[in-house]
């Protein structure tokens, strides 16, 4: 499928009442994508701006990287955070059958697309990751993941009631992206864990199904693992029901906590992995026979009374992030349960690394 070339209006508010109107806003104000705008952003990448990155699902819309910019434009973003949101669209559309794009875009789920950054983006263009790093006042923040989840309905057809069938959604639909907080992490980076240099900005994706503050007083690591561990362990969660991919998002102040009692990443997770699990009598037998047996049993064997599910199929499979401010909070994101997260280098077009998102490319 082809994607439509509109005339908008040139005002926001009139924009705005368009594209409620005929279905392709997210219901809040939107920039003008003028073809001046739209070229300033296109100036802060060496792509082709008629590259096709590929179709993107329900209904296979045809993106370049000029629909890109169109979309973060009219999310608000500066023309320098262009890089970031095409290097996320990009990986979505190119790797949808891991992010399972399709089935997140369709579902009954309240499932949005949530990301962060690492690496030198993170100062160069004043992402936040500390105060209030999951909530509003940011404009990296708030427009990038604006743009990813634009660029989602506009170019996908996932429209609420139409392709989108959530039930209720939830406010990361609008936007959910935030940064890691390294300096004031005990642990390695996120992207570091997974392969790149430290000096390397990244992006990563995952399908966020809400999220669960988790506050906790103790200065006891191990106490603190142990309700960490009860705080994310529900029968009604997706992850425990499809197999899925949990996240936590560790305030600097809980790593602290758990650092101190001789905690990693690697055996935090695998205490969580060991100590969350959710008996099969917690399940009613409507969904065990629905859902549970059909993604459990290929990796578990036939579930009997003695059956514990874990929140996924393997330790390494939760996955650990720390951002925020100072104080005793941490939040469990629980996921769509089947898609896998997505984490890509930001870089220009020959692969080179981006030494300054300041600069234009061309």
């Amino acid at each position: 499928m082809s994607v439509q070339t509109l005339r908008v209006a040139d005002d926001p508010l009139e924009l705005c009442r368009q594209s409620t109107r005929e279905g392709w806003g997210d219901g809040l104000p939107l920039v003008p994508p003028t073809e001046e705008r739209v070229n300033e952003a296109l100036r802060f990448t060496d792509r082709d701006p008629d590259e096709v990155l590929g179709n993107v699902p329900p209904s296979r819309g045809e993106a370049t990287v000029r629909h890109v910019a169109v979309n973060a434009v009219m999310a608000g973003c500066l023309p320098a955070y262009f890089r970031v949101v095409l290097a996320a669209v990009d990986a979505m559309i190119r790797q949808q059958d891991r992010f399972n794009l399709y089935g997140m875009q369709a579902t009954t789920n309240p499932v949005g697309i949530a990301g962060f950054v690492n690496g030198p983006v993170i100062e160069q263009l004043d992402f936040n990751a500390g105060w209030n790093s999951l909530g509003q006042g940011n404009q990296a923040n708030a427009t990038v993941g604006r743009a990813i989840r634009l660029c989602a309905l506009n170019l996908g057809g996932a429209r609420p009631g139409q392709m989108d069938r959530a039930t209720h959604g939830f406010p990361g639909k609008y936007s959910f992206f935030f940064a890691e907080n390294e300096p004031a992490s005990p642990w390695d980076p996120f992207h570091v864990e997974h392969g790149h240099e430290p000096g390397a900005s990244t992006v990563t994706l995952f399908g966020a199904a809400g999220n669960l503050n988790m506050l906790e007083f103790t200065d006891d690591g191990h106490e603190l693992a142990r309700v960490m561990a009860a705080s994310i362990r529900f029968p009604t969660n997706n992850d425990y029901l499809c197999n899925g991919e949990p996240w936590l998002v560790v305030s600097p102040e809980h790593a602290d906590t758990l650092r101190d009692a001789g905690y990693d990443k690697a055996n935090l997770r695998q205490f969580l992995w060991e100590h969350a699990r959710i008996p099969i009598a917690e399940f009613t037998r409507r969904t065990l026979d629905y859902i549970v047996r059909a993604m459990w049993e290929p990796v578990l064997g036939e579930l009997t009374e003695e059956t514990s599910i874990p929140p996924a199929e393997k330790p390494e499979h939760i996955r650990i992030v720390v951002s925020g401010g100072p104080s005793v909070h941490s939040q469990y994101v629980p996921t769509f349960g089947d898609t896998r997260h997505l984490v890509v280098p930001i870089v220009n077009n020959d692969g080179e690394p981006i030494l300054d998102f300041t600069v234009p490319a061309r």
